[in-house]
């Protein structure tokens, strides 16, 4: 029995068509999969990245010491609030917490549907923001704390650290989670655009 030309052909395309799709998903499994590791890990360093600016904020915001000074009828007393740079501080990192905390059901959409770009966008835009202001409040609430333990003979300004120990060591503590905030948050934006590029 013979065939003729055009038979052979359809015969061709009915054999050639399915191993075509195969390939087609096959290759597009492993960016799928990618996507859904770096969203599972955006969403778990979001978590990181609040929690660490969330301990500054508190840690910054409760720091206060009374000292007595000879006679012990004269007090000292020093507060965050004192200097605008701890209370910048604390409005930047409780900022970044607020909206880390807002951006968590976002985050977890990405885990769901792994076609989703426009947001990611708008979520790298905002964590951007988001580092240079967390950024911002620690390199000047960090200056200030030098200034606090080591003092500015050239200015004048005296070291308060050996008076305010419990005070000077609440703020340092503060920054240290500060500054692994801004660090999480170079990794969620560098998350976000690895699960960009592989849209």
């Amino acid at each position: 029995m013979k065939f003729s030309k055009k038979e052979t052909q359809i015969t061709k395309g009915m054999k050639t068509g399915p191993l075509e799709s195969g390939e087609s998903s096959s290759d597009a499994t492993p960016a799928k999969l990618m996507i859904s590791v770096v969203a599972v890990l955006d969403f778990m360093l979001r978590i990181l990245a609040a929690a660490g600016t969330l301990g500054s904020a508190m840690a910054m915001g409760t720091t206060e010491e009374t000292v007595p000074l000879f006679p012990q009828s004269i007090l000292l007393n020093a507060e965050y609030s004192d200097l605008p740079m701890f209370t910048f501080f604390v409005i930047a990192n409780s900022v970044a917490c607020a909206y880390l905390v807002l951006s968590l059901p976002l985050s977890f959409y990405h885990i769901i549907s792994s076609a989703a770009k426009s947001s990611r966008i708008i979520l790298v835009v905002f964590d951007t923001v988001m580092l240079a202001l967390v950024t911002a409040g620690a390199s000047t609430a960090a200056a200030i704390v030098y200034l606090a333990h080591k003092g500015n003979a050239n200015a004048n300004w005296f070291a308060i650290c050996q008076q305010f120990n419990s005070f000077c060591e609440r703020t340092s503590g503060s920054l240290i989670g500060s500054f692994a905030a801004a660090f999480v948050l170079i990794l969620i934006i560098i998350t976000s655009a690895i699960a960009i590029s592989h849209r």
